[in-house]
């Protein structure tokens, strides 16, 4: 199975998740001159964001992921719990065991932000918040909550930011609980101190500090990741320890044998911030549906590479994970079946591209053929190309035809920037896939003016648009 087959089948678990809440607030603006009042720079505003950060960071990820997501934790009575909850709500995640505590503040982060292009940087970071243990009363009906949720449950994550949400005995008593239900425990631990109080959970996720915190040595070498996951794993009981490792990747162990490491994709980085709760939040989504660790930390380590690559924390779609693991994919090009880009194309209309479409038999590419695919690729924001099946041009042009075959003419047309995307179809005519891809654009060489463009009344009706291409002599051994 594919890990684009494992993504297709996450289904919709039940998945609780338990910590620390945060409310993540961004302040944008623009530094253009030093303050004279003191040597820093002077941030002036120009846009202000609230998002979920914290453990409803992971349950919103696992809810645009599709899963069903319950939320447990704490916040204050005041307008920041009021603003948490609605953004919770708008994600369709269920709240009703967010428990509102008066007398103690949401957690809160602002981060200062001054804006270059797409990206930004991070000049300044305010914590708003109370650490220590709840009210007795509170925790105790925060727990009973919890336990008596679990059973219910498909997966359940525990997310430490060590201020007080997770005390010992609560951990204790729903990791027991979870076990005697057979609901898998994943924790994503924070420092201070050794990891002893999630003894008996399935699976660990720390990163190398969080690690190496607990087992008292560095983890810079693979031998030391080893001995530090083996270790982990026999101390806490676990099925499996999940070591992130920053640039090197994602290390397994979830068995007696040695682990394996997964090396990530490299990506350009604009921002580390969210990428811990994606990869739990893939590991959740994947383990809860049924899948195996393996498959889990690969997509868990595409996930990261995209997290890190925007500013902030952004929840990623399946879609976005699809299209990630196409452009990721060594020798398959861009040739994809009409399932897969559908499910492409849905995620780049979400961002509001327009989709061009064209198709063409491409037996021995010419350059005609190229000028065509760089007129339509202007058109729009991503084109796909639309390939006769070896079956469909042996039909259109007779025996002996094509004289390249299908996975080669894809090949040669993937190479071109200017081809995002190339689907396969099997019929005499491009009708079939016009309906499927409901391109904004429909792009034709001007010959099909007098013979006329399949599905053009489809786009039209839809209102987009037909565009046809003039011809360009080609020349071939000295004549055109």
């Amino acid at each position: 199975m594919s890990l684009a087959d494992v993504v297709r089948g996450i289904g919709a678990p039940r998945i609780l998740v338990a910590g620390d809440l945060i409310l993540d607030r961004y302040v944008f603006g623009t530094v253009d001159r030093v303050s004279p009042e003191a040597p820093i720079g002077v941030l002036r505003v120009t846009g202000e964001e609230s998002r979920l950060g914290g453990a409803a960071s992971v349950a919103q990820n696992l809810a645009v992921l599709g899963a069903e997501t319950a939320l447990f934790g704490y916040v204050g009575s005041g307008t920041f719990g009021d603003e948490f909850l609605a953004l919770a709500a708008a994600r369709g995640i269920d709240t009703s065991g967010v428990r509102r505590v008066a007398g103690r503040p949401t957690s809160r982060k602002t981060r200062h932000i001054a804006r270059r292009g797409a990206g930004g940087q991070q000049v300044l970071r305010v914590d708003h918040e109370e650490r220590g243990p709840y009210p007795e009363e509170e925790a105790k009906a925060f727990t009973s909550a919890l336990t008596a949720a679990v059973p219910g449950a498909d997966l359940l994550v525990l997310s430490d930011y060590a201020k007080g949400v997770l005390p010992g005995p609560l951990l204790r008593r729903v990791i027991e609980n979870a076990r005697q239900a057979g609901v898998p425990v994943l924790v994503d631990p924070k420092p201070p101190g050794p990891f002893h109080r999630f003894r008996g959970a399935t699976a660990l996720t720390p990163n190398r500090p969080e690690a190496a915190s607990h087992v008292g040595f560095s983890l810079d070498d693979p031998d030391a990741v080893e001995r530090a996951a083996a270790r982990l794993r026999g101390e806490l009981e676990l099925e499996a320890a999940v070591l992130t490792l920053d640039q090197d990747g994602i290390y397994l162990k979830d068995g007696p044998g040695p682990g394996r490491l997964f090396p990530i994709v490299p990506r350009e980085v604009y921002d580390v911030t969210g990428a811990g709760d994606m990869v739990i939040a893939m590991l959740a989504a994947v383990l809860a549906s049924g899948g195996g660790y393996p498959d889990a930390v690969r997509l868990a380590n595409v996930a990261a590479g995209l997290e890190v690559a925007r500013l902030g924390v952004v929840p990623l779609s399946r879609e976005e994970i699809l299209e990630a693991l196409h452009e990721d994919a060594r020798g398959s090009g861009k040739l994809v079946s009409m399932a897969e880009l559908e499910e492409l194309l849905a995620a780049r209309r979400r961002r509001g591209e327009r989709i061009v479409f064209t198709n063409g038999c491409f037996d021995l590419l010419h350059a005609g053929h190229v000028r065509l695919l760089r007129a339509a690729r202007a058109e729009g924001d991503a084109l796909v190309v639309g390939l006769n099946s070896d079956a469909s041009v042996r039909r259109l042009k007779g025996e002996g035809r094509p004289l390249v075959p299908l996975e080669e003419r894809a090949e040669t047309l993937s190479a071109l920037s200017c081809v995002d995307h190339v689907v396969a179809f099997d019929e005499d005519t491009p009708l079939e896939a016009v309906k499927a891809v409901r391109p904004d654009v429909l792009v034709k060489g001007e010959d099909w003016r007098e013979k006329g463009v399949v599905g053009r009344e489809i786009v039209e009706a839809a209102g987009g648009r037909v565009v046809l291409v003039p011809e360009k002599p080609v020349t071939v051994q000295g004549r055109e």
